[in-house]
């Protein structure tokens, strides 16, 4: 009698265990914003999620790219602290220009600003020009998390959802003495819930185009930092 009660409670643990996976997995598809299928495998989730932050080291271009399909799929983003972004740059990157805006020179309120694009932005590429304060990261991610947005920060970012970091870059197209830089390939790391991994991820045309899926870093030998 003991035996029979003490399965049928260990099936009651593994049934209530399922349940609040399934339930948790249902909370991350709601959070989940449009993703390039090509970006996929460099997130945790397999896509960007409202009310998160990334954390970008060494490319811009990674930054739109990642931003694309939600530019895509009608919402508003934009930039700020970014004052070499030109326009084209961001078109060919799949942004639409008619639902982007770009803030070059937020001087010491570029977090503030950020907070306040969270408002009615979607997506938002930060670059902060001064050094961030604990308290003022928090607030911008309450208001991330309160009104559905994402945020993108090429440097460091306190508890973000995932650290990407190029580690190598490299181009193409271009010949001895001639040619033009094409296709460009970037080996990425990242660090995230699912622990350490590498990637391999592909520009063409300015367009990112499918890489090689993740590899755990452990397995392969450490590579250089791009400069």
């Amino acid at each position: 009698m003991f035996e029979h009660c003490y399965m049928n409670r260990s099936a009651t643990v593994q049934q209530l265990q399922q349940r609040i996976t399934e339930m948790q997995s249902l909370r991350l598809d709601d959070r989940a914003l449009p993703t390039a299928d090509a970006a996929r495998d460099l997130l945790p989730g397999r896509a960007l999620r409202s009310g998160a932050s990334y954390s970008i080291h060494g490319s811009t271009q990674l930054a739109l790219a990642l931003l694309s399909e939600v530019s895509a799929a009608g919402s508003w983003c934009g930039a700020i602290g970014l004052p070499g972004l030109g326009a084209e740059a961001a078109a060919t990157l799949g942004i639409a220009l008619d639902r982007w805006i770009s803030i070059p020179h937020p001087g010491e309120h570029a977090v503030g600003i950020a907070g306040t694009l969270s408002e009615v932005f979607t997506g938002i590429i930060l670059r902060p020009t001064t050094r961030v304060e604990p308290r003022e990261a928090e607030r911008l991610s309450a208001k991330l998390r309160e009104n559905g947005a994402v945020l993108l920060v090429l440097g460091d970012w306190p508890r973000c959802e995932s650290t990407l970091r190029v580690e190598r870059s490299a181009w193409s197209g271009l010949g001895a003495g001639h040619g033009l830089l094409g296709d460009r390939e970037l080996t990425i790391s990242s660090d995230d819930r699912r622990g350490l991994g590498r990637h391999t991820v592909r520009f063409s045309d300015g367009r990112l185009i499918a890489g090689a899926p993740v590899v755990p870093l452990r397995a392969v030998p450490p590579l250089g930092v791009a400069q």
